[in-house]
């Protein structure tokens, strides 16, 4: 395997911009960061792809998995091993995630293996919305923040999905993209993830993508598909049809709204333990999706967040993060004909109410931040652009196929 750790290479980088250029704002005060997503080769099996990106990564996932174990101790005041292993024995994901997507289900053994860390802990620590609705059941306090958008393609120009991928700060400089070669059964693939993880969000060579947006107030399962492994499942389809239709028939292990674009076209699915709904902000144009953290179609909701639930519907809950990041997109997209890739960088990068913006910059102080602004374009010639951590600070990187 040649040149397994990349940064940068001919076929998949273009530099974009750097701080001035980035926000448009002269009175920018951090400086930019002028580093791109690693991006690490993996081919073979799930087993064999996992070990490539234990060993390859073996030492920031040491780090990361400590980073990790403090930040359930902070958020928790427990003792982190024995917090794992109860939720791991309070859950039951590995039949479904054995069954349904057994390549990467020995993905994450190979990781452990490669890595030296127990296959508890690095199962676990792909179960990162799983884990939250597992605390929220005890503490009903998580919070998350991610904003995503899809757009149609026309004659003009293709489709694009894409998303500010908000996590907490303890994942800061461990962003990585995965480079997935072909198999006989699965396509090429960009994955972008965090090093340890079998993936958070991207899109293959077939033209298919996907970004995810945490729904706390969904009805969760225990025994239900995690969604690292829907996401990598989605990834893994050769044509859209299987790929929607996975989206819309697997049992949910959490609360997750799914942005999908396919080709030419794009679908956003708010899915709960119980149901899976299609939305549309806007039914007189359907070429236009947008979302946030609370849901709007579904109404699988938590008895514990039933309330909040219900003045979100009244238009009652003007306050709500999630609700003012949604209004935000939607001043910025609905009603627009020009998606270019101005307009969704703007949108990315917005910060339109300070205490409450689309773009989180990293900072010591705060529990979340924008991990990496990722935009996929579809079509013929699908791709992938993405910055490290929150696009007013970082350059946007390009990615192509090498496969059609």
């Amino acid at each position: 395997m040649k040149n397994p750790l990349r940064a940068f290479s001919s076929l998949s980088i273009t530099l974009i911009f750097l701080c001035t250029a980035i926000n448009g704002n002269p009175s920018c005060k951090k400086a930019a960061i002028n580093k791109a997503v690693p991006v690490i080769e993996l081919s073979g099996n799930g087993y064999q792809r996992g070990l490539q990106h234990g060993k390859l990564l073996k030492s920031q996932i040491a780090e990361v998995i400590l980073k990790w174990k403090q930040n359930i101790k902070k958020g928790t005041g427990q003792d982190p091993d024995p917090f794992i292993k109860g939720f791991y024995a309070a859950t039951n994901f590995e039949p479904i995630s054995k069954k349904l997507t057994p390549e990467i289900f020995d993905e994450v053994k190979g990781i452990a293996e490669g890595s030296g860390q127990s296959y508890i802990d690095i199962f676990c620590f792909q179960l990162a919305d799983e884990l939250w609705v597992y605390i929220d059941r005890l503490k009903h306090t998580t919070q998350n923040h991610c904003s995503g958008m899809g757009i149609a393609g026309n004659n003009d120009r293709p489709a694009y999905i894409a998303q500010n991928l908000d996590v907490e700060s303890y994942m800061n400089s461990y962003q990585v993209l995965l480079h997935i070669k072909a198999t006989k059964t699965e396509p090429e693939q960009y994955v972008l993830t965090c090093s340890g993880l079998v993936g958070m969000n991207g899109v293959n060579s077939k033209s298919i993508g996907v970004c995810v947006n945490t729904l706390m107030d969904l009805q969760a399962s225990t025994d239900g598909l995690p969604v690292a492994f829907m996401v990598r499942g989605i990834l893994a389809k050769q044509n859209g049809k299987d790929a929607l239709e996975f989206v819309k028939t697997v049992k949910h292990a959490s609360g997750q709204n799914y942005i999908i674009g396919v080709v030419d076209s794009v679908y956003d699915f708010e899915a709960s333990a119980g149901k899976v709904v299609r939305f549309l902000p806007d039914n007189a144009n359907p070429s236009l999706v947008y979302h946030t953290n609370h849901a709007i179609a579904n109404d699988d909701i938590k008895t514990w967040y039933a309330e909040d639930y219900q003045k979100i519907k009244a238009g009652k809950a003007a306050n709500n993060n999630s609700v003012i990041r949604f209004t935000s997109l939607k001043n910025r997209l609905a009603g627009n004909s020009d998606f270019s890739y101005k307009l969704i960088k703007q949108t990315l990068r917005s910060k339109d109410n300070p205490k409450n913006p689309v773009c989180n910059t990293f900072d010591n102080d705060r529990g979340g931040f924008t991990f990496t602004s990722d935009i996929f374009t579809l079509g013929k010639h699908p791709s992938i652009q993405l910055t490290f951590a929150s696009p007013d600070q970082s350059m946007y990187v390009t990615h192509i196929f090498l496969t059609k």
